[in-house]
């Protein structure tokens, strides 16, 4: 093992474990991946295997039998980590999330990361949750938000099997998120597939009513500058590991709802560039990644928070 470096595996070699993958071999500071696994064999594995990666297609055996494996990406289904979350934990290896499955606590890493860092297992809670919830978080620090809805639009060749077979947990998990992390009162979550030509962009549309028995609109208005700081700040913290993220328009204020939109354009490690919501969903999981295995090292770092 390099010096200084914690083991890693990734379980689920499709589109989202891939472009992983290489994110961990070009980008990663603390992390070796020791093995890429799937359960039969395909492009992902031999794409592993070229770029001289161990494979196996025994799936989450073949990681359980290896014991100085720490950290396991998980970017195979929700109902496959739900069977995969017990084993990982059993075996003493950290578990880090990438389905909807909600096992562990939500994490979004400029928001709770160091609450969470002694957790066994991360939940990455959605691509939309990675870009919308903290945009939620950062209005309700100013204004208590009562509801937040958020619409997450995605190109449809961007969307896989899996994506498209955990739709109704996305939905379900990204709503929990902006409550339980975005700390919303009431919530809810859209997802819409743009069969566009040529594939647009990852585009997130976020809707917050404030509290409006607590507020009146002349203090919405009065501190929507205060608002718009806080939407900025958050924008530059989660732009230093997912530096497509954009914030397209900033909060505004109709009267009755804050509407803000933002965009996220894909690194292009293994994707094409418009899949920007597999892309947060990826760096978001190696920023985790290396955080935790800083504190398996025992090395002082941080992942930037507001």
């Amino acid at each position: 093992m390099k010096e200084n470096r914690i083991k890693a595996a990734i379980i689920g070699p499709g589109n989202i474990g891939m472009d992983l993958m290489y994110k961990l071999k070009k980008k990663s500071k603390y992390m070796e991946l020791a093995l890429v696994a799937g359960i039969m064999d395909s492009e992902g594995i031999r794409t592993a295997q070229k770029e001289g990666f161990s494979t196996s297609t025994n799936g989450i055996d073949s990681i359980i039998a290896q014991d100085d494996i720490r950290i396991v990406f998980d970017a195979t289904l929700a109902a496959a980590h739900i069977k995969h979350a017990p084993l990982l934990k059993a075996a003493g290896k950290k578990a880090i999330d990438l389905t909807p499955a909600a096992v562990g606590p939500y994490i979004v890493p400029t928001v709770n990361l160091e609450d969470n860092l002694g957790a066994d297992n991360i939940n990455l809670i959605t691509c939309g949750g990675q870009a919308t919830v903290p945009i939620v978080y950062a209005i309700n620090k100013v204004l208590q938000v009562d509801y937040a809805e958020i619409v997450a639009t995605i190109a449809s060749p961007s969307a896989g099997l899996g994506t498209r077979q955990s739709i109704d947990e996305f939905t379900i998990t990204t709503a929990t998120g902006l409550r339980v992390v975005g700390g919303a009162k009431r919530s809810k979550a859209i997802i819409l597939l743009n069969p566009a030509k040529p594939p647009m962009m990852m585009n997130n549309t976020v809707y917050c009513i404030p509290d409006m028995d607590k507020y009146k609109h002349e203090k919405i208005e009065s501190t929507m500058n205060d608002v718009c700081a806080s939407v900025d700040r958050m924008v530059a913290e989660v732009r230093q590991y997912v530096p497509g993220y954009k914030l397209k328009i900033p909060p505004q204020y109709d009267g009755r709802r804050i509407m803000c939109m933002l965009e996220v354009e894909g690194a292009g490690d293994y994707l094409p560039k418009y899949s920007g919501n597999l892309d947060i969903e990826t760096s978001a999981a190696l920023a985790i990644g290396d955080r935790i295995a800083a504190n398996l090292l025992n090395i002082d770092t941080e992942v930037s928070a507001t």
